[in-house]
């Protein structure tokens, strides 16, 4: 059998982005199953690439992922004006519902941690009603802190005797990505993925913004009408600059260390 291969990465401000599109994902996050990898992977647009510009540690959580996926359609453009016209958007709520209809068939098996009280139960009796083959092995909805070292160890049991193909992550960016960075390890998971708000779309929780209107660009002021309270200083401070700072590097005249 060929050793598994991740696929190539596209330099977005130091970060580095997989090269993706939606089936190509669920192919690569097959195969490493199969040769019995372990890692994690984070759904990466422009609110994590800019995150990290300020942060070298959680830069290097994202360069160090098993993949992470353009998330955004600026991630998708940008790796198509680089060459890889195959690339597609990779958006955390499509990339579990992928996932989940691949599993009805493998029979690879998901752990929820995340969420609001009652959002991980809801969502594991809502997808096991939409794909009946999936087996939702567990859940656990954390605290609004850090797990203490009780909680901790009792979630690493529980893991150990579980072993879930896909533990989902349903926390904020970057508070996702530095859990799976510093508990891949000692929860012995497989496949992390750190997938955010999907945990409150699948739910029923919140409503996802059209298709058309997620291919355009333009989710985020979807987006920002919903929340405008807790997003706004996310949107209306990081995509400007990001258009500033990829212009530059685009021109050359700035240029970010390739992960």
């Amino acid at each position: 059998m060929p050793s598994f291969l991740p696929p190539p990465r596209v330099n977005v401000l130091g970060v580095g982005i997989s090269v993706l599109n939606l089936d190509s994902a669920v192919q690569v996050l097959a195969d490493a199953l199969e040769h019995g990898r372990c890692g994690y992977v984070t759904i990466t647009g422009v609110h994590g690439v800019m995150e990290s510009q300020a942060d070298a540690g959680l830069r290097d959580i994202h360069n160090r992922s098993l993949l992470s996926t353009p998330d955004g359609m600026p991630m998708v453009w940008l790796g198509r004006l680089a060459g890889h016209r195959q690339m597609g958007r990779v958006y955390g709520p499509e990339l579990m519902e992928r996932i989940f209809a691949w599993s009805e068939k493998s029979g690879r098996t998901h752990y929820f941690f995340g969420g609001a009280d009652g959002v991980a139960p809801e969502l594991k009796a809502r997808l096991e009603k939409r794909f009946p083959g999936a087996k939702v092995v567990g859940t656990f909805t954390p605290p609004f802190r850090p797990l203490n070292a009780e909680e901790l160890e009792s979630l690493r049991q529980e893991i150990g005797r579980l072993k879930p193909d896909f533990f989902w992550v349903g926390l904020s960016t970057p508070k996702q990505e530095r859990f799976m960075a510093a508990h891949l390890e000692l929860l012995e998971a497989r496949i992390m993925v750190g997938v955010g708000a999907a945990f409150d779309f699948h739910a029923g929780r919140v409503r996802q913004a059209p298709r058309w209107l997620q291919r355009s660009g333009f989710e985020w002021l979807y987006r920002l009408a919903q929340e405008p309270r807790r997003l706004w200083r996310r949107y209306l401070r990081n995509n400007p600059l990001f258009v500033w700072k990829v212009t530059g590097q685009l021109l050359g005249v700035r240029r970010y260390p390739a992960p």
